[in-house]
């Protein structure tokens, strides 16, 4: 049913951190307590966002053709994603661009972490498994208890949007997940100033924000599943996936648990 309003989910930041070993626990209360606040939240038309984390267990359950894509060793362990209103991105990552100068020249940053894969993405559609289930604009406000990111490199002559329909007529081989959302790469500008692994071929490529109500292994195997039958009807290939939990705000579940 829809109900009509502003709240229209128009973009996402997401961003995938390996904190310093040793450092977890410091790592997970400045972006917990300071950064996601300081650098994203107060921020003009940023309207959501939430955090994940990929235990050993987690990692261990991540497939896909190039599980090296970010760098050895299955680098990325925490997980943040942010959604941003439609027609307000700009306006709001030029508040972020300049909010993060900000926090840097004011000792606000932390030292100990590498960034994964950090990139802006534009929201595609939406594949869900109820029919007046959770709206994708409350995706990071409902408490799913796991998520399933996935990139997916599109075979020749295959569309983003040629996607939607088969993932939709696939929802009943997943039934722990409420819904998968697409989204499309915003490349780097040249002058940025991040290096990252794994940003060739961007036009081809997809991400996949899969919310499931089940465990983050039953949630990954469900939708290792679907990936296998992708890539074996010919419509792309899944190049790296991996299943996250929530985090658990004001604590430090999981620090124990990372390697």
């Amino acid at each position: 049913m829809e109900t009509g309003g502003e709240i229209v989910l128009g973009s996402s930041l997401f961003t995938l951190v390996e904190p310093h070993q040793g450092h977890e626990v410091a790592y997970n209360r400045w972006y917990e307590r300071d950064h996601m606040l300081a650098g994203c939240m107060v921020g003009p038309w940023l309207y959501a966002g939430r955090r994940w984390v990929a235990t050993r267990d987690d990692k261990a359950l991540r497939s896909g053709t190039q599980r090296d894509l970010f760098g050895d060793g299955d680098p990325g362990t925490y997980l943040a994603v942010y959604f941003v209103i439609d027609g307000k991105h700009d306006e709001h990552f030029e508040w972020g661009t300049r909010q993060v100068h900000w926090l840097h020249n004011n000792g606000r940053m932390f030292a100990q972490r590498d960034h994964i894969h950090t990139l802006l993405y534009r929201f595609g559609w939406a594949a869900a498994r109820d029919t007046d289930g959770v709206p994708k604009e409350l995706a990071l406000d409902h408490p799913y208890s796991a998520l399933v990111a996935t990139f997916v490199e599109r075979a020749d002559g295959v569309d983003w949007r040629d996607l939607e329909p088969w993932f939709a007529g696939k929802a009943a081989d997943t039934p722990g997940v409420g819904q998968t959302l697409l989204f499309r790469p915003i490349p780097l500008p040249e002058s940025a100033p991040v290096t990252q692994k794994g940003m060739g071929n961007l036009r081809r490529r997809s991400l996949l924000l899969r919310f499931a109500d089940v465990s983050p292994a039953e949630a990954a195997a469900q939708s290792g599943a679907v990936d296998e039958a992708l890539a074996a009807e010919g419509l792309g290939s899944v190049l790296w996936s991996s299943p996250f939990r929530p985090t658990i705000p004001g604590t430090d579940t999981y620090t124990d648990q990372l390697w």
